[in-house]
C-alpha cells in the first residue's frame, strides 16, 4: 500500500526532480537514482511504477529540445536490441519478490559508481575503436533488462554509445529518443504487472510539475553546470542508497 503522506512526497518529490535534471541534460544514465531513492521508502514494485509515467512525461519534455539531433543507426540498433530485454526483465518480475528487486537495484546502483569512477581514473580502458553492430545489439538487450527491473538502462547503452565518437549533444539525444522508446515498451508489462495502481496515479499527478521542473532545469544545465559536479552528486546519493537497499533486501 502507497501512502501518500508528507513523508512520502518529501522524499519523491526531490527523486523526480533529480531524475528530470538528469535525462534533460546529463544523458539518462544517472536518472535511475530517482527510482533507487524513492525505492528506500516503498515497496520496489511500487516505486518503478510510481517513476515510470514520470520518465516518460521528463522524455516528452525533452524530446523537443533534441529533436533530430541522434544519431539514428546506432539509437535504431539498441532499441531492437532493448525490447528483448524488456521482455526477460518482465519474466524475471514475475516471479522474483520484492527483496530480489531491493539487491537487484542496489547492486546496479553501486556497479553505475563503481564503473563511471573507473572509467574516470583510467582503470576501465575506453575502446580505441567504435564498437560493432553485435555489441550494440548486446549493449540494448542489457539497457531494456536493466531499465525493467530499475530504470538503469543508461550504462550498458553509454559503452557503446560513446564508442562512437558522439558529440556531447548527439549523446545526449540519442539517449532521449532511446529511452523514450524503452519506457514506452516497459509500460504495458508494468501495467499487467500490477505495478500501476490508483495511488501512483494519485502520486504521479502531485509529481508531474517535479519532473517537468528538473527536465527545464536539465536542459538549461546542459549548458552551464559542470558534468563533474552534477556526477559527484549523483555518485554520493546512489552510493548510499545503494548499500541500503541492499541491506534491507538481505536482512
Amino acid at each position: 500500500m502507497l501512502e501518500l503522506d508528507w513523508a512520502f512526497f518529501a522524499v519523491a518529490g526531490p527523486a523526480v526532480m533529480f531524475a528530470g535534471v538528469s535525462k534533460g541534460g546529463f544523458g539518462s544514465g544517472a536518472a535511475f537514482a530517482g527510482a533507487s531513492i524513492l525505492a528506500l521508502v516503498v515497496e520496489p514494485g511500487l516505486a518503478l511504477g510510481v517513476m515510470l509515467p514520470m520518465l516518460m512525461l521528463i522524455d516528452v519534455a525533452t524530446l523537443g529540445p533534441y529533436w533530430r539531433k541522434w544519431r539514428w543507426p546506432e539509437t535504431r540498433l539498441l532499441i531492437l536490441g532493448a525490447l528483448p530485454g524488456v521482455v526477460l526483465g518482465a519474466a524475471l518480475y514475475r516471479v522474483a519478490d520484492a527483496d530480489v528487486f531491493r539487491v537487484l537495484i542496489g547492486v546496479i546502483s553501486l556497479a553505475f559508481v563503481a564503473w563511471q569512477v573507473g572509467r574516470a581514473r583510467g582503470w576501465i580502458a575506453a575502446t580505441s575503436r567504435p564498437l560493432g553492430q553485435g555489441a550494440g545489439a548486446v549493449a540494448g538487450l542489457v539497457a531494456g533488462f536493466t531499465s525493467f527491473v530499475s530504470h538503469a538502462g543508461g550504462p550498458p547503452a553509454a559503452v557503446y554509445l560513446l564508442s562512437r565518437g558522439m558529440t556531447k549533444t548527439e549523446y545526449q539525444a540519442s539517449t532521449v529518443l532511446l529511452f523514450w522508446v524503452i519506457n514506452v515498451a516497459k509500460f504495458v508489462p508494468y501495467a499487467y504487472l500490477g505495478m500501476f495502481t490508483l495511488q501512483t496515479g494519485l502520486a504521479n499527478l502531485a509529481l508531474a510539475p517535479f519532473a517537468l521542473a528538473g527536465a527545464w532545469v536539465g536542459v538549461k544545465a546542459h549548458r552551464l553546470v559542470p558534468e563533474l559536479a552534477f556526477f559527484a552528486l549523483t555518485y554520493a546519493l546512489l552510493v548510499v542508497t545503494g548499500i541500503k537497499l541492499i541491506w534491507d533486501g538481505l536482512s
